[in-house]
């Protein structure tokens, strides 16, 4: 993978955690969704704005994604996204304080060697 295909790689591995944690920030903000709420909640989607920016996100990084699909096969760059959940976990630890357990430790580490044996060129 050259420092090009790097880049946008971690360009749309970075927006997409960016929405992932814009659209919490709206989820939280919703609160619990419920029979008696959930066409509320669907109603507010498109009035809260982490919501939106986290979509927006989302966007970018889809085309950032695409770009890069033009550039490297499918074969490496589905699987090197899969980085995010790393990110992703980070982020629900340092942010959201969410815990993480030990197991959790263990498949993030797997995803990582995976991905390192996927982009690996001999």
């Amino acid at each position: 993978m050259t420092l090009q295909e790097f880049s946008l790689l971690l360009i749309s591995i970075l927006i997409s955690v960016a929405g992932q944690f814009f659209l919490k920030m709206g989820a939280i903000k919703l609160g619990k969704v419920h029979v008696g709420n959930a066409v509320n909640h669907i109603l507010s989607i498109i009035t809260t704005p982490e919501l939106l920016i986290g979509l927006t996100c989302y966007a970018i990084g889809a085309v950032v994604y695409i770009l890069l699909l033009t550039r490297v096969n499918l074969s490496v760059a589905a699987p090197s996204v899969s980085i995010s959940y790393i990110f992703s976990v980070l982020l629900g630890y340092l942010i959201f304080k969410e815990s993480i357990p030990h197991i959790r430790l263990v498949g993030l580490t797997l995803i990582v060697l995976g991905v390192i044996l996927v982009v690996w060129r001999k």
